[in-house]
């Protein structure tokens, strides 16, 4: 049987995060000792309060289809959270629950961009966004970014790259995978000019509850109202509460695109997980003081994996503000990132992630959201494997 591909399907590269960490688990299984710093998600227990809730919703027979954009209590935690957290008042019509984080960014390229359109992303991206600008039809413009600048894609850039086809900028701050954010001026400046231009922002928040150093975090949104009628912010339970697994995020936009969304939603997935989603009630009205801690652990363990890879002959790193990634640069080892991350996992059994996945092959991606004896075993193997590549 001659099997037709769509030129859409064709085009796609499946996703290395998830390749990574797939093919060291199986490693893993097959009773090989390697170290994953591949794995997005908190390697800490979801509250025991947000599971007793959806066991609870289970329990009492709560598994029937909800609306498509999710329960009516959900979407009045999201709203309120909103307010509370960030000043910003979104009515619970303009609240989408969706099946993650993933599932908010795509529903939001695929309501608001078509054939002809331009989406604005600065590299190093998350690897998702231009694959999903893809399915939609649309054209990926990729803004390079380095070290140099903390990965900060300027107002410069960002103007010049505008063009009468640009429907969207996506912006992510605090970063997968740099760990980067952008402080309130350069968010203010970025969101002024797409305000100017009539451009969207996808301003994607998920990672907005983990940051260090004092690090500030303000949504475009919050700025002016004109800035928020330009802004769907799209978040999560993922990150910060480790629920990656339950999939549940959700998006707050204007009105129009809200009503867009809940429509393609209605069409593609229906609604979230009705039970996961009492655990998302829970999650944003119980109590918070797991974050406290894990920040804790996070920072000590970025803060050791940072000075060992700075310590690293051949290796530079900058110094994550947030998130849970290091982004550490080996040009100077003489290996491309998927070269480097094979020969890595194959010879020291630490399964990295080549910077190519997120546009940039002169680096890779570490998560520290593992133990402490995990990353110290990982980045001596890491050390001894740089190593035997300078001699």
């Amino acid at each position: 049987m001659n099997y037709k591909i769509s030129k859409v399907a064709a085009s796609l590269s499946p996703s290395l995060t998830l390749a990574i960490d797939s093919k060291a688990k199986a490693m893993k299984a097959a009773g090989e000792d390697v170290v994953g710093f591949g794995a997005g998600e908190p390697d800490f227990d979801t509250p025991q309060h947000i599971k007793d809730a959806c066991a609870k919703a289970l329990a009492a027979g709560f598994t029937k289809y909800t609306p498509a954009a999710g329960i009516p209590e959900l979407r009045e935690a999201i709203a309120a959270k909103f307010q509370r957290e960030n000043g910003l008042t979104y009515k619970p019509s303009q609240i989408i629950v969706s099946c993650g984080g993933k599932h908010s960014c795509y529903n939001v390229i695929l309501a608001t961009c078509e054939a002809g359109d331009e989406v604005i992303i600065p590299a190093p991206y998350w690897l998702s966004y231009p694959e999903m600008v893809k399915l939609a039809g649309a054209k990926p413009v990729i803004l390079e970014t380095t070290d140099k600048t903390e990965f900060k894609v300027t107002p410069a850039q960002l103007r010049a790259a505008i063009t009468p086809n640009t429907r969207l900028f996506v912006l992510n701050s605090p970063s997968n995978p740099t760990g980067s954010v952008y402080t309130p001026d350069e968010i203010k400046a970025l969101g002024d000019i797409c305000v100017e231009k009539g451009v969207l922002i996808m301003s994607d928040e998920i990672y907005e509850h983990l940051t260090y150093d004092g690090a500030v975090v303000k949504s475009v949104a919050s700025f002016s109202p004109a800035h928020k009628d330009h802004t769907i912010i799209v978040h999560g339970f993922a990150k910060a509460w480790s629920m990656t697994g339950w999939r549940l995020g959700f998006l707050a936009a204007p009105e129009p695109i809200a009503k867009a969304i809940d429509a393609v939603q209605s069409h593609s997935t229906s609604n979230p997980t009705s039970f996961a989603q009492k655990g998302g009630v829970a999650a944003l009205t119980g109590p918070q003081d797991h974050l406290p801690l894990w920040l804790a652990e996070f920072a000590k363990r970025r803060t050791y994996a940072h000075q060992k890879l700075s310590s690293i002959p051949g290796i530079t790193c900058v110094n994550a503000k947030g998130a849970f990634y290091l982004f550490p640069n080996i040009s100077a080892l003489g290996l491309k990132s998927t070269d480097f991350c094979a020969k890595l996992l194959e010879q020291e059994k630490v399964a990295a992630v080549p910077g190519i996945a997120f546009g940039a092959d002169d680096y890779l991606r570490i998560s520290y959201a593992t133990s402490m004896a995990n990353i110290e075993k990982g980045l001596d193997r890491l050390a001894r494997f740089c190593a035997g590549l300078k001699k």
